[in-house]
């Protein structure tokens, strides 16, 4: 691909060992693995992955840039979520996948002004290069508040709360489906050759067992010719069910970019929602380069709010960025943050503008609130809610 800059020697030199690895579990595998796994490895492999590897991700600087990179008012917004749940259940906090520890430390100042810092702030962080900028973030940006954080290696076995994943499930692995005329099938990946540097090429098996029963269920377009291709992320509803066994008293607010349930498997997206980002550049191969770029995929908020309900969970409220924002005061935050005409005023009101559009984040950003014992209105949802719409 000319279009997309060069990774460094020492980048493809990471990303070729990551290659022999997939490479020998394909082999040993028999010749075909899931997608589900080609992209696990992809991203976290030990040492090698994407997630765990040590390349720049978020900002200018890396590969694609989040709300938190955007301003902190994202932030400051979100506190006031934050702080609701807190006040109806436990003054803590889990943020899931903290990315450079930005969100965290405009969070941890912003409750502080308003008198509710958390007790504890937990990061669930599987990146250890993560957990240093982590660090290093909240030392420089809240040292007086450091103390509170800590970081967790795993789900904790019990937790009331708020919990934070701000684009956590889009970038879980998925499972490809494919359906044709025939039938359904099982996307993977299986080798182009017999040499390691030949690369991966796609393959399809018949869709059996737990991937195929999910697929049956979607009743997804049979088309007459050609065929349709999706994603269906079964990791993602396994552990938002996972914090059936373990949220006792409190609210996860899942933040990402995905559609529910009728507008994910539309007729017409019947190419999925797969996509590759390297250095600001989007693309559509996840064999280029693997370990150096993130794969990511749209979310469907249905199975996910499916997959909390059955397991126990209240479904709180389902929005849009933008009404989420507006209704935890994003505007009061900007109006605070500087005299109107200033140049500072000017960027932040970018951002919000870049935050809240439907042409931009606004729309495409959706949030999804689940939890337990909370008794009032999650004030986030106030107008907008489109729980109709899961």
């Amino acid at each position: 691909m000319p279009s997309l800059p060069q990774p460094s020697a020492d980048a493809l030199e990471q990303s070729t060992c990551l290659v022999a690895l997939i490479h020998a579990e394909i082999v040993a595998a028999g010749g075909w693995v899931p997608f589900s796994r080609y992209m696990e490895l992809a991203l976290y492999a030990p040492g090698l992955g994407y997630y765990s590897g040590g390349a720049r991700k978020f900002g200018p600087g890396g590969d694609f840039i989040t709300a938190p990179e955007l301003t902190p008012l994202f932030g400051q917004a979100l506190a006031s979520q934050v702080e609701q749940v807190m006040q109806l259940s436990v003054r803590q906090v889990i943020e899931v996948g903290a990315g450079t520890g930005l969100l965290a430390a405009d969070l941890l100042l912003e409750l502080e002004r308003r008198g509710t810092v958390p007790e504890r702030y937990g990061i669930l962080e599987l990146s250890a290069e993560l957990r240093e900028r982590q660090f290093d973030t909240l030392a420089r940006q809240v040292p007086h508040l450091a103390s509170r954080v800590d970081w967790l290696e795993a789900l904790p076995e019990s937790f009331s709360g708020a919990v934070i994943a701000n684009e956590v499930v889009d970038v879980m692995p998925v499972h490809l489906i494919v359906s044709r005329a025939e039938g359904l099938f099982e996307r993977g990946v299986m080798l182009a050759g017999v040499e390691a540097a030949a690369g991966f090429r796609w393959g399809d098996m018949p869709a059996q067992g737990a991937v195929l029963d999910a697929a049956r269920a979607l009743a997804l377009p049979e088309p007459t010719e050609g065929e349709y291709v999706t994603e269906i992320n079964l990791a993602g509803q396994a552990w938002v069910a996972s914090w059936a066994d373990r949220l006792q008293h409190g609210a996860m607010l899942l933040i990402d970019y995905g559609y529910p349930r009728a507008e994910f498997y539309l007729p017409s997206r019947s190419s999925g929602t797969l996509l590759c980002y390297y250095r600001h550049h989007a693309h559509a191969d996840p064999f280029l380069w693997p370990g150096l770029n993130d794969i990511t995929e749209f979310v469907d908020f249905t199975a996910m709010a499916e997959a909390a309900f059955e397991a126990g969970l209240e479904v709180l409220g389902y929005t849009s960025q933008a009404h989420f924002l507006f209704n935890c005061g994003v505007l009061e935050c900007l109006a605070r943050r500087a005299p109107e005409e200033t140049a500072d005023y000017v960027r932040a009101a970018r951002a919000v503008q870049r935050l809240t559009t439907p042409q931009e984040m606004g729309e495409l950003f959706k949030v999804l609130a689940l939890g337990r014992g909370i008794e009032m209105p999650l004030l986030g949802f106030v107008r907008g809610d489109r729980l109709h719409t899961l």
